[in-house]
């Protein structure tokens, strides 16, 4: 049996309130929207939630999930991320790409060389950087996730072409 194809909508920060409810960080573009793709999974797929978002806190929302009827309970879901079945998530623009699709590409320069695979990628604000590691990388490197440095995203071919600025490999 296959795995069932999942993209992380969010994580949990811990209790909100004593009856119960979490704090809920969601990594949609509109935040609530997370509510619309229930249910939500762990990333082992043994537990799943509906949300119901009660309000807003400092960094996030606030929400009841299934099965979650105490403090403590909230508090042991601490650091949790939840999973949103592919299917319900809504269709893509061509030049837009969920964070999970990225991670694990070879990202290769404009003359074919690998520089290194995806790792992660981070998003403070701005814009969304690429973290890569390659062969001989003591440290990642941070390739700004644009236009001009990525010029070519293929999912289907696994592969990321860049044009890193000069002096950034």
């Amino acid at each position: 049996m296959s795995k069932p194809d999942r993209v992380c909508v969010g994580a949990l920060a811990g209790s909100f309130g004593v009856k119960g409810e979490v704090r809920l960080k969601s990594f949609c573009a509109d935040p609530t929207a997370i509510a619309d793709y229930v249910p939500l999974w762990s990333e082992d797929g043994t537990r799943k939630f509906d949300v119901t978002l009660t309000g807003s806190v400092p960094n996030g929302l606030s929400a009841r999930l299934t099965g979650i009827d105490t403090r403590e309970q909230a508090e042991a879901l601490k650091g949790l991320r939840l999973y949103a079945d592919r299917s319900k998530l809504p269709a893509l623009d061509d030049d837009e790409y969920y964070h999970a699709d990225l991670i694990g590409l070879s990202v290769l320069d404009t003359g074919g060389t690998l520089i290194g695979t995806v790792q992660a990628v981070h998003n403070h604000g701005a814009s969304d950087i690429l973290e890569v590691m390659g062969p001989g990388m003591k440290d990642a490197l941070l390739l700004p996730f644009t236009l001009a440095v990525v010029p070519t995203v293929d999912i289907a071919g696994g592969r990321i072409i860049a044009d890193p600025p000069d002096g950034l490999v």
